[in-house]
């Protein structure tokens, strides 16, 4: 999350000093910083997961040599998730957005939702490895947060509070670390999504009691 907002905030030293901490720390491999980078470009656009992905790997490579390595990322070579069918891609794409955002797929009807939404974000990006779903959400529900997309920040922290993925106490986190980090304004908007996903996800596990209040 601190990674997703200092990235999108464009904070140069923030995002050195983060990246730095993360990979010393061994809280976050290279290989996830990595990936996040990817998951990162998709929700906040591709100029500043380019600079981001620089300062990665010029700090993995200062990390990695002081270690006596070579500093050398590893090739990446996974056919399972380079299929060269793309009607193939856009089915899987589908379910993939249906299982994530738990509502049906649009329909594939421009470029922009049959190529960029089905065809490549959910159909390659959210079913990589290294990250899992839950990990995506955290990433997501913070991008959507700090570019102030209303929508995408409706329907996501919805959908990760509705499959459990994230916890209402665990949301409740993620709204303070993003106020610290970019600002409570932008937290406020996080924080009222976040109300009104919960009311909906409680009535619909507690109907009796959500008709007994009204």
């Amino acid at each position: 999350m601190t990674l997703t907002c200092v990235g999108a905030a464009d904070a140069h030293k923030p995002i050195e000093d983060q990246v730095d901490a993360a990979l010393r720390s061994g809280d976050v491999t290279v290989d996830e910083l990595l990936e996040f980078v990817l998951h990162f470009a998709v929700y906040n656009g591709w100029p500043k997961a380019s600079h981001l992905e620089g300062v990665v790997r010029r700090t993995w490579t200062s990390i990695d040599r002081e270690a006596g390595g070579t500093g050398s990322l590893r090739s990446l070579d996974d056919p399972a998730l380079c299929s060269d069918d793309r009607a193939d891609r856009i089915r899987r794409g589908t379910t993939e957005f249906e299982d994530v955002n738990l509502i049906a797929a649009p329909a594939p009807e421009t470029p922009y939702v049959q190529d960029g939404i089905l065809g490549f974000v959910f159909g390659h990006v959210w079913q990589r490895p290294v990250l899992s779903r839950r990990d995506r959400r955290f990433i997501t529900v913070a991008s959507v947060a700090v570019c102030d997309a209303l929508t995408p920040l409706h329907s996501h922290t919805g959908s990760a509070l509705e499959s459990g993925d994230i916890t209402k106490l665990e949301m409740d986190e993620v709204v303070l670390q993003l106020a610290a980090y970019s600002g409570f304004a932008k937290a406020e908007a996080l924080h009222d999504a976040t109300e009104q996903a919960w009311a909906r996800v409680t009535a619909a596990r507690h109907p009796e009691t959500e008709r007994a209040t009204s």
